[in-house]
């Protein structure tokens, strides 16, 4: 500090030494001296001290400054770039046509509290950090507004119509007019209650194997295995199996008895091996997922031999992809093939239909000797926010879960005309958490659960 103020003090006169006339007096000689050329410059020493404390307060003040932008200005950067990284996939979604009206709207809200924080640092530092911060959300926020108002008003309407006309026109292709009045109670219109369980039994295999499925042969006009009933439990992760228990009477169900144990594939990881918990038997036939594919598998119990079909979709999922969740997800379960009054079905969700559930109708052609896809609809009910679901007289029922004892049918949607219905409230008792399959059977009109390694069955009323 005494350095500095020296050197800013001016220095008097022109350096030079002096000069001064002396006169001898009493033996001496004596020279007038001038002593104001070299006093102290008070004055101008507290000016300069002054000058030297601004500037010292200054330097505090910018120092601040600059700890408060190395503190502040890299998590609001990061706030920035998480921002506009959330912000791509509603940008995807929004070129194709669609995205998530609520993740946008609770985006909208962070970025304006983002705003209002670079705001306020902004009009402390006031530099070029916080400028292009604040361009950068700026540039955000007229992102988000501009998908914001150009919602997709019209392109959602266009493509929920053309939704609705589609699946019109799949109900008026093949499935008769009339098929319903095959079965009276299909008539009186959606179920109305379903009863406590009828039938508890512990899975044959053992409760250790919490997946799979089971139920009765579910072919109407079957006759050799129409009172026949089958256990298919995934023996492998409870995600793959290669065999099937079928049982011919419901008193060899219940004793455990007189049954007949079928393999149709080596190994669990083979081609033909079953994925999730998706089978039906149907007549002499076991239909299932076929291993890591969006194949639907048939496996005929005569002739030991397998065919499939490819479902329909833009990207069918598979492998985990979309599998059954709302509370807990059931590993694998991304194509539930069920069986009712009208034939066949599965029930799956693909990426073109934004993860909403897709229901095929499946038809065995035996002369050619192959699996045909007839129809499918695409519903609005997001897959992942079902925990089960099965079909009775051409509709598509879903579950949710509620609580360990108890889930509920929720979700109607009817092929035959192509409306759905969300205010179902229909409970379904469970002895377990977690439900791997839930089948119905036309023949007896239960319903049938395979509930962590029990296997419940329930009475339908329409």
């Amino acid at each position: 500090m005494l350095l500095l103020l020296l050197l800013l003090l001016p220095t008097q006169g022109d350096g030079r030494a002096q000069r001064s006339s002396g006169q001898k007096k009493n033996g001496s000689c004596v020279c007038p001296v001038d002593s104001s050329l070299w006093m102290f410059p008070a004055v101008k020493y507290e000016a300069v001290l002054q000058q030297v404390e601004t500037c010292e307060g200054s330097l505090n003040a910018l120092q601040e400054q600059v700890t408060l932008s190395s503190q502040f200005l890299p998590r609001f950067q990061a706030l920035v770039e998480n921002l506009t990284a959330r912000l791509e996939p509603h940008q995807y979604l929004r070129n194709r046509g669609v995205y998530a009206d609520l993740s946008l709207r609770l985006l909208g809200q962070e970025l304006t509290q983002l705003e209002a924080d670079v705001g306020d640092v902004h009009s402390q530092l006031n530099n070029t950090q916080t400028r292009k911060l604040s361009k950068e959300v700026g540039r955000l926020r007229k992102d988000v507004g501009r998908m914001q108002m150009l919602d997709t008003v019209n392109i959602q309407t266009v493509k929920e119509r053309l939704r609705y006309l589609k699946n019109n026109a799949e109900s008026c292709k093949s499935i008769p007019k009339d098929f319903r009045s095959q079965s009276s109670h299909c008539l009186k219109g959606l179920i109305t209650s379903i009863s406590e369980p009828v039938m508890t039994k512990v899975n044959p295999f053992g409760k250790t194997y919490i997946s799979g499925s089971w139920g009765k042969q579910a072919q109407m006009d079957s006759e050799e295995q129409r009172n026949s009933y089958w256990v298919q439990p995934l023996l492998s992760g409870h995600k793959w199996g290669n065999s099937l228990r079928v049982y011919q009477s419901y008193a060899d169900f219940m004793q455990s008895d007189k049954y007949k144990d079928f393999t149709f594939a080596p190994s669990y990881s083979h081609t033909h091996s079953i994925e999730g918990p998706s089978a039906v038997l149907y007549g002499e036939a076991l239909y299932y997922n076929c291993y890591s594919s969006a194949d639907v598998c048939r496996y005929d119990l005569k002739s030991n031999t397998v065919h499939r079909v490819t479902l329909p979709g833009n990207g069918v999922g598979y492998n985990n992809k979309f599998p059954y969740c709302y509370y807990a997800c059931r590993d694998n379960s991304d194509v539930d093939i069920e069986a009712d009054e009208t034939g066949l079905w599965a029930l799956y969700a693909t990426v073109g239909n934004h993860g909403n559930l897709v229901v095929s109708r499946l038809v065995w052609d035996s002369e050619a000797q192959t699996i045909n896809v007839t129809q499918t609809w695409e519903t609005r009910q997001f897959k992942k926010a079902v925990s089960n679901a099965f079909m009775v007289c051409g509709v598509l029922y879903a579950t949710r879960y509620v609580d360990d004892y108890h889930e509920e049918v929720f979700y109607a949607f009817d092929t035959s005309t192509g409306k759905e219905d969300n205010s179902l409230a229909l409970p379904l008792e469970k002895v377990a958490k977690g439900v791997a399959s839930l089948s119905y059977n036309p023949i007896d009109k239960q319903i049938y659960m395979y509930n962590d390694g029990y296997l419940l069955a329930y009475q339908t009323h329409f």
